[in-house]
This record gives C-alpha cells, sequence and structure tokens, in this order.
C-alpha cells in the first residue's frame, strides 16, 4: 500500500480543502450538523449541498464531464469524501444516487438517459432509491419474487410489474428508483431476473414508511400493483439483471465501509470533555482500555481503506476485502454509541434533539446502528463473503442453485 498522495492527489486534497474552508463548518467537540435523518428539512438542505458541491465542481468528481461530472480519478472522489467527513454535512441521502444508481445507468444506460438523468441527480435535483429486498428473501437477493411480465408479445412492449419491496431507504422522499424482478420464474434464481429503473410517482407504486424504534421512518414498504414500466427503462438484457445488480452491489461496496457519526474521534473528544466522580474520565484505566480498542479497529478499517485506495489508483478493481469494513464499522458504531450514552449520565437518557447533549447523537446512533449492520449487507453475509472470497475457505453447499425458482420452496 502507498499511503502519500502523489503530487496531483495533494493539490487535490489541498483544493477541497480550501473549497469545503469556504462552504462548510468544520466539526469539533459537541457540534453536530443541525439536522438528523427523518427530519423534515434535512431533503431540502441536503439538496442545497448537492447543488453547492455541483455547482463547486465536487460533484461526480469521477464521472465524464459530458454527464456533469469533473473527468478525474475515482481515488480523488474518494479524497474528497475523506476531507468533506470533517465537516458538518447532510447525511448521505444522496449515496444510494450518487453510489449506485449513477454508475449503473452510465455502464447499462442509453446515451439518451444518460445525458437526462445523470446531471439532474448530481446537481441535487433528483434522489435515487434502491428497491431490491424482500420479505420472504431475507439477505438472498436472488430469492426475489416481485414479478415482471411483458404486457404483449413485441419485444419493446411494456413491462408489468407486480410485487413487494422492503427496507428501501428513504422510498418516501426519493424521486426515481432502480429495481429488479424476476420475469422468467423457470430460470434458476440468478438468471431470470430483469432491471429497470423507474419514476417513484408512476401509478401502481405505493409507499408504505417504517416506523423505527428511534421514532424516524427511513425504511420503507413498497408496494407495486400492476405498475406499468416502458421497455426503454430496461437496464440491461432480459434476464440478465442479475449481472446489473451486481455493477450496483460492487459500487456499493466502495463506500459500505463508511459509517455516520458517531466514531473514534467523536467518542474521544466526549471523553476528553467528560468529568467522572473520581476524575476526568480520560484518566480511567478501563476507558482508556475501550478507547484503546476502538483506536486500533479504526486503525484497521482505514488501512483497508488505504488497500482500496491503492487498488483505485493503479486503475485496479476493489475487491471484497472492504466487506471487514463494513462489519467492523457498523458493529463498532453500536458499541459507541452505547458507552456514549453511559459517559452523558441522566443526559444519555434524553431522545429529544432540541433537550439533549449534541442533539442526541449518541441516543439516536443506539437505535439505529442495527439497521447499520443489516444494510449493505448483513453481518452474516459479510462474514461469507470474508470466508470465501477473503480468506479462501470452502463456500457453503448450495444445492439449489442450478434449479428452476418455480422449483424452489421460495419461489412457490
Amino acid at each position: 500500500m502507498d499511503f502519500n498522495d502523489s503530487p496531483q492527489e495533494a493539490a487535490f486534497r489541498a483544493e477541497a480543502r480550501a473549497w469545503l474552508e469556504d462552504n462548510a463548518e468544520r466539526k469539533g467537540p459537541g457540534k453536530v450538523y443541525r439536522y438528523k435523518r427523518g427530519e423534515p428539512e434535512l431533503i431540502p438542505a441536503a439538496r442545497a449541498w448537492e447543488e453547492r458541491k455541483f455547482e463547486g465542481g465536487f460533484s461526480g468528481i469521477a464521472l465524464p464531464r459530458e454527464y456533469g461530472g469533473r473527468g478525474e480519478t475515482r481515488l480523488q472522489q474518494i479524497i474528497f469524501a475523506e476531507e468533506e467527513a470533517d465537516y458538518l454535512i447532510p447525511p448521505a441521502v444522496f449515496s444510494i444516487s450518487h453510489g449506485m444508481a449513477v454508475p449503473t445507468l452510465l455502464t447499462y444506460a442509453t446515451e439518451e438517459q444518460k445525458q437526462r438523468y445523470v446531471p439532474a441527480t448530481l446537481r441535487g435535483d433528483e434522489i435515487w432509491c434502491q428497491m431490491f429486498s424482500e420479505p420472504a428473501g431475507g439477505s438472498d437477493l436472488a430469492g426475489l419474487r416481485t414479478r415482471s411480465v411483458r404486457d404483449g408479445d413485441a419485444d419493446d412492449a411494456d413491462w408489468i410489474i407486480n410485487g413487494h419491496k422492503i427496507w428501501t431507504s428513504g422510498a418516501h422522499y426519493a424521486d426515481m428508483a432502480i429495481l429488479v424482478t424476476r420475469s422468467d420464474p423457470d430460470a434458476p434464481k440468478h438468471k431470470g431476473l430483469t432491471y429497470f429503473f423507474l419514476d417513484m410517482k408512476s401509478p401502481g407504486i405505493e409507499v408504505r414508511p417504517i416506523r423505527q424504534i428511534s421514532g424516524y421512518s427511513n425504511f420503507n414498504e413498497v408496494f407495486m400493483t400492476d405498475l406499468r414500466i416502458p421497455d426503454a427503462q430496461r437496464l440491461g438484457d432480459v434476464g440478465q439483471g442479475w449481472q446489473v445488480a451486481i455493477t450496483t452491489l460492487m459500487n456499493e461496496r466502495v463506500s459500505s465501509g463508511v459509517r455516520p457519526a458517531p466514531d473514534f474521534e467523536d467518542i474521544f473528544d466526549l471523553v476528553r470533555m467528560t468529568e467522572l466522580e473520581n476524575g476526568p474520565a480520560i484518566a480511567d484505566g478501563a476507558i482508556r482500555e475501550k478507547l484503546a480498542d476502538w483506536y486500533i479497529k479504526a486503525q484497521g478499517v482505514k488501512l483497508i481503506r488505504a488497500r482500496l485506495m491503492t487498488a483505485l489508483s493503479r486503475g485496479e478493481r476493489p475487491g471484497p476485502e472492504n466487506s471487514v469494513s463494513k462489519l467492523v464499522s457498523a458493529f463498532r458504531r453500536q458499541e459507541i454509541a452505547h458507552f456514549g450514552m453511559d459517559l452523558l449520565d441522566m443526559g444519555g437518557g434524553m431522545v429529544d434533539p432540541d433537550l439533549a447533549p449534541m442533539r442526541a447523537m449518541y441516543q439516536q446512533a443506539l437505535l439505529d446502528a442495527p439497521g447499520g449492520r443489516i444494510a449493505a449487507g448483513s453481518d452474516e453475509i459479510l462474514r461469507n463473503i470474508i470466508s470465501e472470497r477473503v480468506l479462501g475457505l470452502p463456500p457453503d453447499i448450495r444445492v439449489d442453485k442450478e434449479l428452476p425458482f418455480d422449483q424452489l420452496p421460495s419461489g412457490r
């Protein structure tokens, strides 16, 4: 791994820092962004931030200029994200839009569609959601049952979609969506899928927010009843939806190890500000042990991230190692949130962001963290990926791999 920026990368990092200093407030002890997920003011603020980045040349850094990007490297995109993380900015409302939908569109959409949707997304005009997971599928994406059927025999006939998606982040405010369906139930489960994009205001879509323990509703159920999608909005060939979905998920891997606050720096600042009955919290041996453990894990994630960045700088494809980052980071966030609430003493029991210390950052993180251990791959799925594709251990036996989907218990 190379930990040093090249001269070009160092110049870009300095440019990004200067722009961020002029356009955002730097983080500091006790400072948190003014809006949290679920608050109605967040979406307009997130759109405005994306527009500001777009006008400043820092949205879609690695994307071609003809689609509104900057035409730079993917490594520079990561460098900007690293620098941006030091500032008080809206939560990742556009992570699916930029990290998953746009790369998939650039790979499979027509030139006219790229010109229409990519700049609008980079500018913040359109927010995308990802309709993959289903109630009966669990973590098995290829087990999905939402059906797509052509409305006629013509090769360009519309598709009629019926089905049910769940855990769809942001569906209640999204403008557009990417969608995987089952178009051939007689084919093996990985081979009978077809992939689309659609307008979330299309007739036949019903979005039902799922109220979470945090009190917010970031996840949703989406019901599709005789939803009509033009064949022109199909991405990839009929029956090749799994390959398109892999493109989406490979791009998700690059950002899945980055978790929201609180992280090590946040809990370290809180410890340094806290006085216990027997003296400063930072002087307590048990607390220092916890901090050391979280610091080591944070550095491990940072090194894996550096390996990813080195691969990108060489023009290589990111490997599955970043699954380790997501697995470690999601659980660490849960531990840090719990410990932060303990340090806040009675203040740790307050969940109202207008009354609680640091706008209830630790309280909300504790309630939100379990969902983070499911999103972008559950703990169990990630452990399988790490064991099989990183460590080279024998894979699970999959007796259903070549059976027609309709012959599987999940497909009936």
